[in-house]
C-alpha cells in the first residue's frame, strides 16, 4: 500500500490512537458454564465506538454480533447495569468507560436466547474440547469431598437456555444427584416416555400437585421442549411428599428406582399403564433344588426388577473381570452336602442336592445393579468396592437363559414368589421380589396397535436375546457419600451424553469405559483401596428388536392432552422470560419516609422501571406508604438521601419528567446511596437541596427553661465560616447572632464549642449530616469554661439519659419488705407490697405507694440536711462537694397534683459520714449473682471511662426536652478538678473472688458514691404481659452503676437490693442476668426492658454452684439435682450440711450426711473427691459457673485422705460377650501391684490372670463390645498408674479388667450382625458415636398422598 493510500483508508481518530488514551476491558463469557471461568481482554482506544467493540468481542469468541449482550461486571466499573447497545457510535469515553483502569463486563444471553455460534462446523471441533469432562464437578473454593457432595454452583443465567447439545438438565437441589441420574434415564427410555404420554391426568379426580404421573409428565414435557438449560424437580419431590429436608438426604439410585416404580404402580391402578413397570422391566427365573440321588427338583418361580450382581464374591481377595463373569456367578450352583444336606421328598431322607437359580424369561428392558458397597466385617465400617468390571456394549443373555424350563412354570403347579423367597441361600443377591402371575412375559411393543398378544418360540427368542447398553448411572465417591450421574445414549443419533445435574455434554465410547473402575495394574486385594472412585453402578440395556424398539413421539405426534400441556408450559416460560425481561430493567432501591403525623421513620424497597418517570416514581412511593387519607400527593416529593449519615444528598426539581434510569445512573444490583419520600405541610414551601451542601440539624437550648428544642434543619458548606453559619443560622432561627454560641455534637459525648471565627465548618470537623445545639442568652454562663458551663450540663445531661421499662415481680415479697432502705432511714413506713400501688400501714390502714414514697422521702430528705449541717466543719470544697443530691422521684400521684413541688421533684443526699447510721449487718455483702453464664452479655462492659466524673444536679426546674423527656429526669455530670481520682478506687472488680461488692473497704455503700439521675413512674404495658405484673418507666443516667440502680428500685420493688436480681430482656425475649454491680448501664439504650426477679443475691465471697447426681451404673450418668450456693472459707461438711434439707424439699432425696460425697465435675467426668474437711477458695479451686458432683455411697466413705485414689474398675468377660456394672476401688498409693491385689479381691481372678487397660474418651468410657477385646491397650508394661501410657493420676478414672485366660466368645455371621444392632443401639442412647457406621440414612419413601405423615408405600 503507498502512503497516499494509506492516509486515505485510516480515519483520523485512529491514525492518532497511540496518543490518546486506552481502554482496557475484561469480559467475562456467562453464557456457558465451560466458559464462565474465562477471561477475555481488549486494549481498545478511548473513541473506539460502541459498535466495533461488539465486532471484536464477537471475532474473540466466535459468536454472530447481536446475538448477545454487554452488561457491567462487578469489578471496579460498577455503573449501568442494563445492555450496551451494540449499535451505537458513541465512544468508549462516552459510555462511561474509564482509560486507565479495568473495566469488567458480562457477556450474557440477548433477549433470553443463547448466543449463536459463527461457525457451525467449529461445534463438533469444541465438543472434542469442551465435553471429554464427564465425571462430578469440583465445588468451587473447597477441597473435593465425596462425604457431603454438593454440585457446582451457577448463576441464573447460566440455566436459561440449552446447552450445544439440544438437551436440557436438571438442577441439583441440594443432593437429589441420585434423582436426576434416574429422571434422565427414564426421558430417554423411548418406551416409557411414550406410555406416560399417553397417560391422561383426570383434575376432577386428583390433586395435580400431588400425582407423581402428573408431575412426571410435565417434567418431560420441558425436558423436551424447554428453551432453558436446566429445569428444576421441586414439583417432582413435593408430588413425592418430601419438604426441603429430603434436598439434603441422599439415597441409593437403586433404592429409588424401586421405591419410584412401586409409588407408579399404585397411582396407575386400574388404568392402561397399570402393568407398564412389569411389561418393561420385569423378568422371571427359578429357585430350584435338584436331588442329585434321584434328580426330583423342586423349585419355585420368582420375579426381579434388576439382577444384583456381586463385585467382589464374599471372603474372596478378587473381583469378577466383567459383567459376564458375574452373571455366571449369578446362576452358578451350590452344592448341599453334609450338614446342609436337602430333605429329599422322594428319598425320604436328607440326601446331596444342587441349590441354584435358572433364568426363564428376560425383560425388555434389563437392570443391572453392580453391588459395589459392601461392608467390611474386619472394620466394621460401610465400604465401596471400586473394583474393575468391565461390561460391553451389547449383551448377548441367550447363553444365561434355561430353555428346557421355558414350559415349566405354566404346565407345573409352583410356589409364589413372595415373603418366604427371603430365607433361601440366594436372598442376599436378589435386589426384587414382586408376586404377578406366572405366565412368560414378552415384553411390549408400544407402536402396535394391535391387541395380539407376541409370542415366540424358546429357539426363537434365545436367538434374539441381544441387548443393548444406553445408560449408564456412575457413582463417584465412597460408602459414605458422593455424587451420580448418568451416561445415557440416544437412540435418536446413538451418541452418548453425560447428564450431571444441570450440565449436559456430548462424550465418546472411551468416556464409557472409564466408568468401569478398577486401575491399569491387576486386580489384586488392594486394587480397590486405590481405584478410581468413579465408576459404574446402574446399568440399562435394551432388547435389539427393530420390531420392538420404539422412536420417541413427535411434537405432531402427540396426544391432545400432551399438545394442551405443552402449549401451557410454553406460555407460562414466556411468561417467565417477560418478567425477567421487566427484572432486568427495573431499579430496585430502599425508600424512606419519615410518617407525617406518626412521625416514625418507614422503611421499603422501591421497585420502578427505568423508563418510569420521577413523577410517576413519587405517586408509586406514595401508595407505598400508605399516605393517601394523610396528605396530599402534591405535598410529597423524592429526593437523594443517605440513610447512613441521615443526609440529604439533593432534590431533582424540573425533573418530573425524567426518567428513573437516569436519575438513578441506571439499573444496578446495588446502590450507594437511597431515597426519601419528603413530605410537607400544605403551606409549606420544599426546600431546594443542591449537591455538595451539607445537613446540619439545629437545636435551640434554652438555658432558662432548661429545655432542648427539637431540630430545625439547615443547609450550609463547608467552605462556610463559623461567622458565616451563625448568620445563616441566625435567619433560620431569629436568635441574634453576636451572642449566640454554637456547639457540635460530633460523636457521643464529644461537644465542641465553635469559638474562632474564621475557621472552616470543615476544618471544625463538619461532615454530610451534623447535629449543632445553639444558645444566644446574655447570662454569665457565657463567660465560663465550656465545661463548667451550665450549657455544658444541660447538653451532657441530653446525652446520657436512657428510658428504661422495667416488670416488676409477681409474688409478694413477703418478710423482706419488712426490710427496706427506708425503714432503716428513720420511721416505720410499713410493708411496701409487690405491686407497688397500695401499702399497708402500722395501724392497718391503707395507703397509696406514692404517700409511703413521699413520706419516706421526706425523712430521707430531713436526715441529709442533718447530715449536711453535721458536716460543715469540714472545708468548703468538701462542704460543696457533700451538698449535691441526688433526684429520686416517686411515681407520679395525680390525686396529689397539688401538692408542693417536693412532691414531684424531691432531693436525697443518701451519702452518710457516720455508717453507723445503717445496719451493716443488713447490707455490708455483694448483690451479684455469681453464675456468669447468664450474663456473659453484661459482663465485659467497663465503667473506668466515667469514674473520673463527679455528677452533680445543681438545677432542679423541669424543663421540656425533644426526646419527650422532662428536665428533671436527667442530671448532668461535671468534670471536678479538684475531686478527680477522690471516689475512683472502687470501681474495679474484686480479685479475690471474681464478685462484685456494694461497699467498698471502708464500709460505705458504693452507690453512695456516685450521685445519678433516676426517674420512675408507672407505665401501662402492652396486653399480653400477665396480669398482676406492674411495669415501670425509668429515666435513668445511663452512667449510673447497677449497685446504685437497684437502691433506686427497692422502693418499688419492696425488698432490699441484696434480694432482688436484674434480668435484661433481649430482642428474642432471652433473659440474662446482670450481675456486676460495678459497671454501668452504658451497655443499655432507649427502650430497653428490664425484668427484675426476687430471689437472693450472691454476697462478697459466694458462688452459686450447679449440682450434679452421679449415677455411675445408669444410662445417663449425670443428673441434675439444684442450684446452691457455696461462701468462701465454708467446709466441704458445712455445705453438705446445707444441702441436705434443700435435696429433701427440692429433690425427695432423703440423706444423712455421712451416706454422701461431693466431688469435682468437669463436664460429664467424675474427679476429685472433695472431703469433709476441705475448706473452698483455700483446698478447693472455686469459681463461677461451679458445677460438683454429689455421688450416693453404699456404705461407709472409704476415702480419707488425699494420698488415696479412687478409680472405677469395669470387668470384660469375653466369652459372655458383655461388660459388668461399675465398682470403685480405693487404693492407698498408685502403684499397679495394688490396683491388681484390688482387682482380684472383687472379682477372685487369680492375681497372675489379671489384665487390665484404661478407657478412652470421657466418662463412663463407653465402648463396643466387638471392639473392646482388641482396641485397647491391655496389661501395659509400667509399674505406677501416673506414667505414660496410664496417666492416672486422679480420681475418677476407668479402668477395665479381665481374665487372661478367658477365651472370646465365637460369633456366627448372624450373631454378630445382631450384636452389632444392639451395640449400635445401645451406644446411641448413650451419646457416643457409633464405630461402624459414619453417618445415619434416612429411609426413602415416597409418600402417594402427598403427606408425609401417612406411609402407604413400600420401601
Amino acid at each position: 500500500m503507498v502512503p497516499g493510500e494509506e492516509n486515505q483508508l485510516v480515519p483520523k481518530e485512529i491514525e492518532n490512537a497511540a496518543e490518546e488514551p486506552r481502554v482496557l476491558c475484561i469480559i467475562q463469557d456467562t453464557t456457558n458454564s465451560k466458559t464462565v471461568n474465562e477471561r477475555i481482554t481488549l486494549n481498545l482506544p478511548a473513541s473506539t465506538p460502541l459498535r466495533k467493540l461488539f465486532e471484536d468481542v464477537a471475532n474473540k469468541v466466535g459468536y454472530i454480533n447481536g446475538t448477545f449482550d454487554l452488561v457491567w461486571g462487578n469489578g471496579i466499573n460498577t455503573a449501568d447495569m442494563a445492555p450496551l447497545d451494540h449499535t451505537s457510535d458513541r465512544s468508549l469515553l462516552d459510555a462511561n468507560f474509564e482509560p486507565g483502569k479495568k473495566n469488567f463486563l458480562h457477556l450474557t444471553d440477548k433477549d433470553g436466547e443463547q448466543p449463536q455460534i459463527l461457525l457451525e462446523d467449529s461445534s463438533a471441533g469444541d465438543d472434542n474440547v469442551h465435553d471429554k469432562f464427564i465425571g462430578p464437578l469440583p465445588r468451587e473454593g473447597s477441597v473435593g469431598s465425596t462425604s457431603d457432595y454438593v454440585s457446582q454452583s451457577y448463576s441464573y443465567s447460566s440455566i436459561l437456555n440449552k446447552s450445544e447439545t439440544g438437551y436440557v438438565g436438571l438442577v441439583n437441589q441440594a443432593m437429589t444427584c441420585y434423582l436426576n441420574s434416574l429422571l434422565q434415564t427414564l426421558f430417554m427410555t423411548p418406551e416409557f416416555r411414550n406410555a406416560l404420554y399417553k397417560w391422561e391426568f383426570e383434575e376432577s379426580e386428583e390433586d395435580p400437585v400431588t400425582s407423581i404421573p402428573y408431575q412426571l409428565q410435565r417434567l418431560f414435557v420441558l425436558l423436551q421442549t424447554s428453551k432453558k438449560r436446566a429445569i428444576e424437580t421441586t414439583d417432582v419431590t413435593r408430588s413425592f411428599g418430601w419438604d426441603s429436608s429430603e434436598a439434603w438426604q441422599q439415597h441409593d439410585v437403586q433404592e429409588l428406582c424401586r421405591v419410584m416404580f412401586d409409588a407408579l404402580e399404585q397411582k396407575w391402578k386400574q388404568t392402561e399403564q397399570a402393568d407398564l413397570i412389569n411389561e418393561l422391566y420385569q423378568g422371571k427365573l427359578k429357585d430350584y433344588v435338584r436331588c442329585l440321588e434321584c434328580g426330583y427338583e423342586g423349585w419355585r418361580i420368582d420375579t426381579y426388577l434388576d439382577i444384583p450382581l456381586v463385585i467382589r464374591p464374599y471372603g474372596s481377595s478378587q473381583a469378577f473381570a466383567s459383567v459376564e463373569e458375574a452373571l455366571h456367578a449369578f446362576i452358578q450352583p451350590e452344592i448341599l452336602d453334609g450338614p446342609n444336606q436337602y430333605f429329599c421328598e422322594r428319598c425320604k431322607k436328607k440326601c446331596d442336592a444342587r441349590k441354584g437359580l435358572r433364568f426363564l424369561h428376560f425383560p425388555y428392558l434389563l437392570t443391572l445393579q453392580l453391588k459395589r458397597f459392601d461392608f467390611d466385617y474386619t472394620t466394621m465400617h460401610r465400604i465401596k468396592l471400586n473394583d474393575r468390571m468391565t461390561f460391553p456394549e451389547e449383551l448377548d443373555m441367550s447363553t444365561f437363559i434355561d430353555v428346557e424350563d421355558e414350559k415349566s412354570p405354566q404346565t407345573e403347579s409352583c410356589t409364589d414368589s413372595g415373603a418366604e423367597n427371603e430365607g433361601s441361600c440366594h436372598s442376599d443377591q436378589m435386589s426384587n421380589d414382586f408376586s404377578n402371575d406366572d405366565g412368560v412375559d414378552e415384553g411390549i411393543c408400544l407402536e402396535s396397535n394391535s391387541g395380539t398378544e407376541k409370542t415366540s418360540k424358546p429357539g426363537l427368542e434365545k436367538s434374539s436375546l441381544i441387548y443393548e447398553l444406553f445408560s449408564v448411572m456412575v457413582h463417584s465417591g465412597s460408602a459414605a457419600g458422593g455424587h451420580y450421574y448418568a451416561c445415557i445414549k440416544s437412540f435418536s443419533d446413538e451418541q452418548w451424553y453425560s447428564f450431571n445435574d444441570q450440565h449436559v455434554s456430548r462424550i465418546t465410547q472411551e468416556d464409557i469405559k472409564k466408568t468401569h473402575g478398577g486401575s491399569s495394574g491387576s486386580r489384586g486385594y488392594y486394587s480397590s483401596a486405590f481405584a478410581s472412585s468413579t465408576n459404574a453402578y446402574m446399568l440399562i440395556y435394551r432388547l435389539k428388536d427393530p420390531a420392538r424398539n420404539a422412536k420417541f413421539l413427535e411434537v405432531d405426534e402427540y396426544p391432545e392432552h400432551i399438545k394442551n400441556l405443552v402449549q401451557r408450559e410454553r406460555e407460562l416460560e414466556e411468561q417467565e422470560k417477560r418478567q425477567r425481561e421487566i427484572e432486568r430493567n427495573t431499579c430496585k432501591i430502599k425508600l424512606f419516609c419519615l410518617h407525617p403525623v406518626k412521625q416514625v421513620m418507614m422503611e421499603n424497597k422501591l421497585e420502578v422501571h427505568k423508563d418510569k418517570t420521577l413523577k410517576e416514581a413519587v405517586e408509586m412511593a406514595y401508595k407505598m406508604m400508605d399516605l393517601e387519607e394523610v396528605i396530599p400527593m402534591d405535598c410529597c416529593r423524592l429526593v437523594k438521601y443517605d440513610e447512613f449519615h441521615d443526609y440529604l444528598e439533593r432534590s431533582y426539581e424540573g425533573e418530573e419528567d425524567t426518567p428513573m434510569g437516569l436519575l438513578l445512573g441506571g439499573v444496578k444490583s446495588t446502590y450507594m446511596f437511597d431515597l426519601l419520600l419528603e413530605t410537607r405541610r400544605p403551606d409549606q414551601v420544599f426546600q431546594s437541596y443542591k449537591p455538595g451542601e451539607v445537613m446540619v440539624k439545629v437545636h435551640v437550648v434554652d438555658l432558662k427553661a432548661e429545655s432542648v428544642a427539637a431540630p430545625i434543619t439547615v443547609r450550609a458548606y463547608l467552605n462556610q465560616t463559623v461567622t458565616e453559619f451563625k448568620q445563616l443560622i441566625s435567619k433560620a432561627i431569629h436568635l441574634p447572632a453576636e451572642t449566640m454560641r454554637i456547639v457540635l455534637e460530633r460523636c457521643y459525648n464529644d461537644l465542641r464549642l465553635l469559638t474562632v471565627p474564621n475557621k472552616t465548618l470543615k476544618a471544625e470537623g463538619f461532615f454530610r449530616s451534623n447535629k449543632v445545639f445553639v444558645e444566644s442568652s446574655e447570662t454569665l454562663d457565657y463567660q465560663m469554661a465550656f465545661t463548667d458551663s451550665h450549657l455544658w450540663k444541660l447538653l451532657d445531661r441530653h446525652a446520657n439519659t436512657i428510658r428504661l421499662f422495667v416488670l416488676l415481680p409477681e409474688q409478694s415479697p413477703g418478710s423482706y419488705s419488712k426490710r427496706t432502705a427506708y425503714q432503716k432511714a428513720g420511721g416505720d413506713s410499713g410493708n411496701v407490697d409487690d405491686d407497688c400501688e397500695r401499702v399497708k400501714g402500722p395501724a392497718g390502714s391503707l395507703k397509696s405507694v406514692e404517700a409511703i414514697l413521699e413520706e419516706s422521702t421526706e425523712k430521707l430528705k430531713s436526715l441529709s440536711l442533718q447530715q449536711q449541717q453535721e458536716g460543715d466543719n469540714g472545708d468548703s470544697s468538701k462542704s460543696t462537694e457533700t451538698s449535691d443530691f441526688e433526684n429520686i422521684e416517686s411515681p407520679l400521684n395525680e390525686r396529689d397534683s397539688s401538692a408542693s413541688v417536693d412532691n414531684r421533684e424531691l432531693e436525697q443526699h443518701i451519702h452518710t459520714s457516720d455508717p453507723e447510721n445503717f445496719q451493716s449487718e443488713e447490707r455490708s455483702d455483694s448483690d451479684v449473682n455469681n453464675d456468669r453464664s447468664t450474663s456473659s452479655v453484661d459482663s465485659d462492659i467497663l465503667s473506668s471511662s466515667h469514674s473520673s466524673d463527679t455528677l452533680c444536679n445543681a438545677d432542679n426546674a423541669q424543663i421540656p426536652l425533644a426526646n419527650g423527656l422532662d428536665s428533671h429526669s436527667i442530671t448532668s455530670s461535671r468534670r471536678t478538678k479538684a475531686n478527680e481520682g477522690k471516689k475512683e478506687t472502687w470501681d474495679t472488680a474484686e480479685e479475690d473472688s471474681g464478685t462484685d461488692s456494694e461497699y467498698d473497704e471502708s464500709g460505705k455503700s458504693r452507690g453512695e458514691l456516685q450521685y445519678m439521675y433516676f426517674k420512675a413512674e408507672p407505665y401501662a404495658a402492652d396486653e399480653g404481659s400477665g396480669e398482676g405484673h406492674k411495669w415501670l418507666m425509668v429515666h435513668v443516667d445511663k452512667r449510673i452503676t447497677l449497685a446504685a440502680f437497684k437502691q433506686h428500685l427497692e422502693p418499688f420493688v419492696g425488698v432490699l437490693s441484696s434480694h432482688f436480681k436484674v434480668f435484661r430482656v433481649y430482642a428474642s425475649n432471652q433473659e440474662f442476668e446482670s450481675v456486676r454491680l460495678n459497671e454501668t448501664l452504658s451497655s443499655f439504650s432507649d427502650d430497653n426492658k428490664i425484668t427484675i426477679r426476687l430471689g437472693r443475691a450472691l454476697k462478697k465471697g459466694e458462688y452459686r454452684v450447679k449440682v450434679y447426681q452421679l449415677l455411675v451404673n445408669e444410662q445417663e450418668p449425670c443428673k441434675f439435682l439444684l442450684d446452691a450456693v457455696f461462701a468462701k472459707g465454708m467446709t466441704v461438711r458445712q455445705s453438705k450440711e446445707e444441702l441436705i434439707p434443700q435435696l429433701r424439699e427440692q429433690c425427695g432425696l432423703e440423706l444423712s450426711i455421712d451416706r454422701f460425697r461431693l466431688r469435682k465435675k468437669t463436664w460429664k467426668n467424675p474427679g476429685t473427691v472433695f472431703l469433709d474437711y476441705h475448706i473452698y477458695e483455700e483446698d478447693i479451686n472455686i469459681s463461677s459457673n461451679w458445677e460438683v458432683f454429689l455421688e450416693v455411697l453404699d456404705g461407709v466413705e472409704k476415702m480419707k485422705s488425699m494420698s488415696q485414689l479412687a478409680v472405677l474398675s469395669r470387668r470384660w468377660r469375653p466369652s459372655q460377650m458383655k461388660l459388668d456394672p461399675f465398682q470403685e476401688i480405693v487404693l492407698e498409693s498408685s502403684s499397679v501391684d495394688e490396683l491388681r491385689e484390688k482387682l482380684c479381691e472383687i472379682s477372685g481372678i487369680p492375681l497372675e490372670d489379671i489384665e487390665f487397660a484404661k478407657g478412652r474418651g470421657t466418662f463412663p468410657c463407653d465402648i463396643s463390645v466387638l471392639d473392646i477385646h482388641q482396641d485397647l491397650d491391655w496389661n501395659p508394661k509400667v509399674s505406677t498408674l501416673n506414667v505414660w501410657p496410664l496417666y492416672i493420676c486422679d480420681d475418677g478414672a476407668v479402668i477395665f479388667y479381665r481374665d487372661k485366660t478367658e477365651e472370646l466368645m465365637e460369633l456366627t455371621d448372624e450373631q454378630r450382625n445382631e450384636l452389632m444392632k444392639k451395640e449400635s443401639s445401645r451406644l446411641q442412647k448413650t451419646g457416643h458415636r457409633v464405630t461402624y457406621s459414619p453417618r445415619k440414612e434416612k429411609a426413602l419413601k415416597i409418600y402417594l398422598d402427598g403427606a408425609p405423615n401417612k406411609d402407604l408405600t413400600q420401601d
